[in-house]
């Protein structure tokens, strides 16, 4: 789920690529701060000296008061020694009185967070009058040993469109899994094994010390907030000025989180569909409920029939399904989603939905698999375009220490798709895919879990949307609880995925909490049409 609403479509390649964060290797890390951690490993000190050395951001399009800058990285912070990872950063400098950086993660899982600050950066400008406003490309994502997982006819995931998740004979599901599982595997390099949360939170902590402050700042969208959980988790005496916004799980396993990802995704299409169906140019007519028919029976036909795209490719229904989950993300997008699908319906015009399928993208695809991986940032033209869905399933499948059994997997495959399918007809066979994505994978992390609950922490701020159709408002309650008295729920009544890029009231509450401390009663709420 990428969480951050963005006015522009956001980079997507293939069927399996998310249309929204389903949220959730290596073994779990006891709490330390970061002084204890160099007192018990002086192999990690270089990494808590360094300083970030910033110039301005090269690349088409680049704001020319965008600085960008990186921080180099253990690949494994057990064996800092084993070799090193460049994180790519990017930040907006400070106007007003600095007290610090505030960083930023805008979700996916997998997604980079350079380009999102240099396409929205607009939307942070108000925290400039106290911080520098920073972002940064996770490792194995973006310009950060970006993974993937194969180059077109051979990738993994196009393997898998071919096979739904409802075949007779689950036996070759399973290893067509697998063989994905090990192409992924192939096509990433060293750096699939350390590409978890529980790793990314410690990235963060490198971070923050080479910006120079004494504590974390840091406002989480969707998958972010997970990760910022995290961080608190290991370093809570290192926390400042928290906010999570569009609140994950910590606890769902990943099928359940498919379900209800899926039945929210069904929720925000009906809307769309209502909506649109009051246009005389909505593509699926003036009836809602035949409109919702139209939709599943579009699917369907391009999962039998794909349609040949400019690029020699093929877009099948389940292209489709991924298109339209990034449509329905905000209401501003809505307009470009219905001409898209009227481009399709009525000329069997992809370029509108690849549009949203792949952010705009229209390069060949590159794969950087035959190369040896250095750790060092990649150039922008050398992201491999599966980038975002690979770095998804690798990320999601660390954090999630279920692994079933063939014989598992066999058994509840049945109950599975048909619970999948009443969550929704048109986003089921999706979810449930990338769900079963991890089967053929190690087993992840139980961190998460079993030791992100009950902090000693400063009071952070947790927002949930009423109608988030990626993370669902109970997901804000029930993570607040567990993690305890610090955790203050502010309550968004509205519409969308996330709340500071489209409420002016929640946007105002985050910038109070961020600049001057100052925070809302738990359980306060915004109204739907608040504006001031």
């Amino acid at each position: 789920m990428l969480a951050k609403l963005s006015r522009r479509p956001r980079p997507r390649r293939c069927a399996l690529a998310a249309a929204a964060v389903l949220t959730l290797l290596g073994a779990g890390l006891p709490t330390a701060t970061a002084d204890t951690q160099r007192d018990r490993d002086p192999g990690l000190s270089r990494f808590y000296e360094q300083k970030v050395t910033w110039k301005q951001c090269e690349g088409d399009g680049m704001p020319d008061d965008l600085q960008c800058g990186k921080v180099t990285v253990p690949l494994d912070y057990a064996r800092p020694e084993a070799g090193t990872l460049d994180l790519a950063l990017a930040r907006y400098r400070a106007t007003g009185d600095k007290r610090g950086s505030v960083l930023l993660n805008f979700g996916g899982p997998g997604g980079p967070g350079v380009p999102t600050l240099a396409y929205d950066g607009k939307d942070f400008m108000d925290l400039t009058d106290g911080y520098d406003v920073v972002s940064f490309d996770p490792r194995g994502v973006g310009r950060s040993s970006p993974v993937s997982c194969g180059d077109g006819e051979h990738d993994a995931f196009a393997a898998l469109d071919d096979t739904p998740a409802d075949v007779d004979d689950p036996r070759l599901l399973l290893d067509r899994l697998k063989k994905a599982a090990a192409a992924c595997a192939d096509h990433s390099g060293p750096v699939l094994p350390h590409i978890g949360t529980v790793d990314a939170a410690r990235d963060l902590d490198v971070m923050r010390d080479a910006l120079g402050d004494k504590k974390l700042n840091f406002l989480g969208f969707s998958y972010g907030t997970r990760l910022g959980a995290v961080y608190a988790a290991q370093f809570p005496d290192r926390v400042g000025r928290l906010v999570l916004d569009g609140v994950d799980t910590l606890t769902e396993p990943l099928a359940e989180q498919g379900i209800a990802s899926a039945r929210g995704q069904q929720v925000a299409l009906e809307d769309f569909v209502d909506w649109c169906a009051d246009d005389i140019a909505c593509p699926f007519g003036q009836d809602p409920r035949k409109g919702r028919e139209e939709v599943v029976r579009l699917v369907r036909s391009l999962d039998e029939d794909p349609v040949a795209t400019d690029f020699g490719e093929e877009f099948s229904g389940q292209d489709l399904v991924g298109a339209i989950g990034q449509g329905l993300y905000s209401k501003d997008l809505w307009p470009s989603l219905e001409r898209a699908l009227a481009q399709l319906v009525e000329h069997g015009d992809t370029s509108g939905v690849m549009a949203f399928a792949t952010g705009g993208l229209a390069l060949p695809f590159r794969d950087p698999g035959g190369a040896e991986p250095t750790g060092g940032l990649v150039d922008e033209e050398d992201i491999p375009l599966d980038n975002l869905p690979a770095a998804l399933m690798a990320i999601n499948c660390a954090d999630d220490p279920d692994r079933p059994t063939a014989e598992q997997v066999t058994a509840d495959l049945k109950r599975l798709r048909a619970a999948y399918e009443k969550a929704s007809p048109v986003f089921g066979r999706y979810r449930l895919t990338q769900v079963l994505m991890c089967y053929g994978r190690p087993k992840g992390t139980d961190y998460i879990r079993e030791r992100v609950k009950d902090l000693d922490t400063p009071r952070m701020l947790l927002i949930g949307t009423r109608g988030d159709p990626a993370t669902p408002y109970h997901w804000t309650v029930e993570t607040a609880e567990r993690l305890g008295p610090s955790a203050v729920v502010l309550d968004n009544r509205s519409e969308g995925h996330t709340g500071y890029g489209s409420s002016k009231c929640v946007h105002r509450k985050v910038d109070d909490f961020l600049l001057h401390g100052s925070l809302p009663p738990s359980g306060s709420s915004c109204g739907a049409d608040e504006d001031g």
